[in-house]
């Protein structure tokens, strides 16, 4: 592993679902621009072929709507935004992911200082 690389494709794949649920929360966004967002916020590149499948998966589940804006001189794009019963599932996950988070700190923490078994 190598500090300051992109996060492992397969963390981002188990949590892309919970990660964009977060930046909607922040405001509705079209798709290119939920890529941008998660690529400032440091969690690497998410190709459409990743992303708009979860988005699609969100909005059958209720948890996003989406609606389609017309474009500033140019096309229209389709823009997403969280639903209360999204932001209550981001809510309950957000707490699910400290729990686990907390858990592997504390794994590799034992892990570092060799207190562990």
């Amino acid at each position: 592993m190598v500090s300051g690389a992109d996060p492992s494709a397969s963390w981002l794949r188990g949590t892309l679902e919970l990660a964009v649920a977060a930046v909607l929360a922040e405001a509705d966004l079209h798709g290119y621009a939920v890529v941008q967002r998660l690529a400032e916020l440091g969690l690497g590149t998410v190709r459409g072929g990743a992303l708009y499948p979860v988005l699609g998966r969100m909005e059958t589940a209720g948890l996003v709507e989406a609606e389609w804006v017309a474009g500033q001189g140019g096309p229209g794009r389709k823009t997403y935004r969280l639903t209360p019963a999204g932001r209550a599932r981001l809510d309950q996950e957000a707490g699910l992911w400290r729990d686990f988070s907390a858990a592997m700190d504390r794994l590799l923490t034992v892990r570092k200082d060799g207190t562990g078994r």
